[in-house]
């Protein structure tokens, strides 16, 4: 009987947070379709025949670069979520596999930057792109993504390649299968659920993130979507209709890529992928 109680509870709770963490978008969502005067007379309320409105739609797709911002976002996001996942599993076989001189060394420099924000840097990042004339470009954004993400993907990783029994990789390199082809043909497949844990972890800081493309990006042709929104936020006046649904459109994408993911991610959650 205290059984069935605790995990009643436990599912209580887990609905509760759920509630909690879905409710605001879907209300982002919701009064995106709604005029300027139901979004502040009722907000909680579903947009009926008199209060639907596409105004919001309608300006931000007809009368701003949002497709621009968007293409941008999905530039730099998979982008730096591809390195990230190349490098990082590159990384984590050989901190794992191989020992050599320095190999706990590089692995506590690699844990510092998971303990530092990256942003403390910011004044030195920005010299250093301009420097390299990669200021104002989407390298930059990619760049400054992947030195944020590889810390912790090579920690998910090695952590999870340690798992692998070794009596794998033993017997390739017995019928003489080249180091290479036992990373990327034995090895990489059997990551594929501690991949997916690594992709979502790095896709969506990257995709939220306003910081960067703020102190590295100064024209429309490379901000991404989360600056595109701050045009209709003004200082006196905030166009709601425009914000709410470029919001909506751009919860899309990262959602549809969630759920490519989710069944992987889960399966990395779950064996062990992160301790």
């Amino acid at each position: 009987m205290r059984s069935r109680y605790t995990i009643f509870g436990v599912h209580v709770i887990l609905l509760a947070y759920t509630l909690l963490a879905t409710l605001p978008i879907l209300l982002v969502i919701m009064n995106s379709f709604k005029s300027r005067n139901a979004i502040f007379g009722s907000p909680l309320s579903p947009p009926n025949a008199d209060t639907f409105s596409l105004i919001g739609y309608t300006k931000v797709l007809g009368k701003s670069h949002f497709v621009t911002y968007l293409l941008n976002s999905m530039i730099v996001t998979l982008g730096s979520m591809g390195l990230v996942l190349l490098f990082g599993a590159m990384a984590a076989w050989a901190l794992t596999e191989y020992k050599f001189r320095g190999s706990t060394l590089l692995a506590l420099f690699l844990s510092i930057g998971i303990m530092v924000p990256i942003r403390l840097g910011s004044v030195a990042i920005v010299a250093m792109m301009r420097q390299s004339g990669l200021n104002d470009t989407l390298t930059a954004l990619v760049l400054v993504y992947v030195a944020q993400g590889l810390p912790m993907a090579i920690f998910i990783l090695s952590e999870f390649i340690e798992q692998i029994p070794k009596d794998l990789r033993d017997a390739a390199r017995c019928d003489g299968v080249p180091e290479t082809r036992i990373f990327f043909e034995v090895i990489a497949p059997l990551l594929r659920p501690a991949i997916a844990t690594v992709a979502v972890f790095t896709m969506v800081p990257v995709w939220n993130d306003l910081w960067f493309p703020l102190i590295l990006t100064s024209s429309d042709s490379t901000h991404t979507i989360t600056l595109g929104v701050q045009q209709f936020v003004g200082q006196y006046t905030t166009d709601w209709n425009s914000v709410l649904s470029a919001l909506s459109l751009a919860i899309l994408p990262i959602v549809v890529i969630y759920v490519i993911f989710s069944r992987q991610l889960i399966a990395g959650l779950t064996s062990g992928a992160v301790k």
